[in-house]
């Protein structure tokens, strides 16, 4: 079985992930900002000796520096990039602030791609060399005909622009690399109105992530393995 490393597992996709990985057998690293004070993952970990957590703040360079470090002796083979934020829903034209936009920009672009490039050591030792990012069709530019959402959609643009790059420059050492969008997902982010349930999207988003081949690296996949445009 692999060793995974999923971000923003303290509720929604990315606990369901952990859900996920570990009934299939696998090794699960999960990372939250405050883990000890997630009743499921600690109850997860109760039963499970495979789960181990442990805190991340992608907001905090020190914090993500620190996070690699403890992971430099410990081979990864699979990294999902799950954490993220939405920013202020009032942040529409006339509202927009600065400090809002570069939060959500830092968390859902920057940071991802700094931990990664922090745990390519380990990931390089890893045998299954795949990564993949959370991303969102809201940041398809071609999609767009809805307007505003003004930091979320340009944070996820710039994320799906890092990963393409982050693909090619991985290609010749065999790594898989996948920005992903879940689905509209019934979570605290996508809102009870969702069309599918958060075991839905992670059971097609694992497919992706697990099966993709070189083909699809660097493909904007859909959870259900359609491609969506830029």
């Amino acid at each position: 079985m692999s060793r995974y490393v999923v971000t923003g597992t303290n509720r929604g996709i990315g606990l369901e992930f952990v859900r996920q990985l570990l009934a299939q057998g696998h090794s699960v690293v999960a990372t939250a900002r405050d883990p000890d004070t997630v009743p499921a993952l600690q109850a997860m970990r109760g039963l499970n000796s495979q789960l181990s957590l442990l805190p991340l703040d992608l907001a905090d360079e020190n914090s993500i520096n620190a996070f690699a470090e403890r992971m430099s002796a410990t081979p990864i083979d699979v990294l999902i990039n799950n954490a993220g934020i939405y920013g202020p829903r009032q942040a529409s034209l006339g509202q927009l602030r600065t400090a809002d936009w570069e939060e959500v920009m830092l968390v859902d672009l920057i940071a991802p791609i700094m931990l990664t490039q922090a745990l390519l050591p380990a990931l390089r030792r890893g045998t299954d060399k795949r990564i993949a990012f959370l991303s969102s069709i809201m940041g398809s530019i071609a999609d767009n005909s809805g307007g505003g959402a003004y930091l979320y959609r340009s944070a996820k643009a710039g994320l799906n622009q890092a990963v393409k790059s982050l693909s090619v420059d991985l290609a010749k050492e065999n790594f898989i690399v996948l920005p992903l969008h879940p689905g509209w997902v019934k979570t605290d982010m996508g809102g009870p109105s969702a069309q599918i349930d958060v075991h839905t999207s992670v059971t097609g988003l694992l497919q992706r992530i697990q099966t993709a081949g070189a083909a699809e690296s660097g493909k904007f996949l859909n959870y259900d393995g359609n491609t969506i445009a830029w």
